[in-house]
């Protein structure tokens, strides 16, 4: 198998061509998690994931999940829990707490896979207007479900969503797509396929288109003052 690049603090990611097939996406090791570094990452297509212990590890995987905003699909139960007016939405007022009930499960299902430097690196691009979370709460003011990512440009870089309670975060996700339409954001990544996302409109393109919808998008100047949302989550349809 090909030796991963490992880099230093100031090195440069290698061309995402060059990414791993098994594990698929695999580009690098290292280079720590700088607000700098995560946004060239982003810019680029290339996301971290990794377990603690392990140094930092950068995927660009191919084929790439994605949503496009006019693809959102609600289901007719959806629907009924939007009109029951069942949750209260806010933006942006517990990123940190988002972060951290995302990270009680990692992606296989067991553990955590959001540590402490993660959720510092994040909690700097969300003081820096980059990081975004969407809050679901119920009746007493309980978070129950949300998501969080990056925005760049018309992209919306979705790093995790969590629930606690049926629908909770299919209405995170409503709430999303309602924001960054209002913004003519192009998409949303979604970064590896997975039935929960297609469910709801997911769709996977390859690597090169991926990348190069990137190219036209995250460089495109977007509106700071979309990141509001109704108080409940009737008032979304």
């Amino acid at each position: 198998m090909r030796r991963i690049p490992e880099l230093g603090q100031s090195d440069s990611f290698p061309p995402t061509r060059e990414a791993l097939q098994s594990p698929n996406g695999l580009l690098a090791i290292g280079g720590g998690l700088s607000a700098e570094r995560l946004l060239l990452a982003y810019r680029h297509g290339i996301f971290p994931w990794y377990e603690a212990p392990q140094p930092v590890l950068w995927w660009t995987p191919d084929p790439r999940s994605v949503l496009f905003p006019e693809d959102l699909h609600i289901s007719r139960s959806l629907r009924k829990t939007l009109r029951a007016n069942a949750f209260h939405l806010s933006v942006d007022k517990q990123f940190t707490p988002v972060m951290q009930a995302c990270g009680n499960l990692r992606r296989d299902g067991v553990g955590t896979w959001i540590d402490e430097d993660m959720l510092t690196a994040y909690a700097r691009l969300h003081a820096l207007g980059f990081a975004h979370s969407v809050e679901v709460c119920d009746d007493t003011g309980a978070l129950v479900g949300g998501l969080y990512g990056v925005s760049l440009g018309r992209v919306f870089f979705g790093e995790s969503m969590f629930s606690r309670v049926d629908d909770a975060s299919k209405v995170a996700l409503v709430a999303l797509v309602s924001i960054i339409k209002r913004g003519g954001f192009h998409l949303i990544d979604c970064q590896v396929e997975n039935d929960h996302l297609n469910s709801l409109g997911a769709s996977t393109i390859n690597r090169l288109d991926f990348e190069q919808r990137l190219a036209q998008n995250v460089d495109v100047a977007s509106e700071r003052d979309i990141w509001h949302l109704p108080a409940t989550c009737g008032d979304l349809l």
